[in-house]
């Protein structure tokens, strides 16, 4: 099984060459095109009800497609919005990774959801992050170009703006400054990171992109 990717960082999408038996896992929606015999089914991260009720409060489907080849076969996918796609290889510290972000992963990678708190359930970002462990590797896709920071200390990010991390930092999700500021400085929640790692942060923010066109469209 072979990966390229093509088009960014403006519209980063990957092929995937496989032969009979391979098989990788993809993000709902992910798939382009594909072609030779190729199946695929649909897959829910953990328990069915655990999924559901995940799936109702963060916003974010909890199905992945597993895709398998019983010959030569290829399949193209991409994320959502304009932008890079990135392959990160799972270490053995493992990876979290913002659930709107995630893209695909290749066989060995075990996926769980994760629950964020109340604080990102209820600034409407979503509630849940993804936790990747194992063997293989992982795709995700920003809005923007995906910019790598290394660690050693602390550093603060906007919510909207996190992609992953690796799971040796230390993390929490607060308040961009008192009560008044987060209300109506427009900045909302923050993440802020400790210890040493590695951290993927997009430079565009969708949610303020789409602040931006409101004022714009018509009644």
């Amino acid at each position: 099984m072979e990966f390229e990717i093509l088009g960014n960082p403006d519209f980063g999408e990957a092929r995937a060459k496989l032969g009979a038996g391979d098989s990788f896992h993809a993000a709902s929606g992910a798939m382009n095109w594909h072609r030779g015999p190729v199946s695929f089914r649909a897959k829910l991260m953990g328990g069915f009800f655990r999924s559901l009720f995940r799936k109702i409060l963060g916003g974010t489907s909890m199905f992945i497609n597993e895709y398998q080849a019983t010959g030569p076969s290829e399949v193209a996918f991409s994320h959502c919005v304009a932008g890079t796609l990135v392959k990160i290889p799972v270490t053995s510290e493992g990876l979290l990774i913002s659930g709107g972000s995630f893209t695909a992963c290749t066989p060995g990678v075990d996926m769980r959801t994760q629950f964020g708190g109340f604080k990102a359930f209820f600034s409407g970002k979503g509630a849940f992050f993804i936790e990747a462990s194992g063997s293989g590797d992982v795709f995700f896709g920003a809005y923007g170009a995906v910019v790598e920071k290394e660690l050693d200390g602390e550093l603060i990010v906007d919510n909207g703006h996190v992609l992953a991390w690796e799971n040796t930092l230390d993390w929490s999700l607060e308040g961009a400054g008192g009560l008044k500021s987060t209300l109506f400085s427009g900045e909302g929640l923050v993440m802020r990171f400790s210890g040493r790692g590695r951290i993927w942060v997009q430079t565009r923010h969708l949610t303020g992109t789409a602040g931006w066109i409101t004022p714009f469209l018509r009644s």
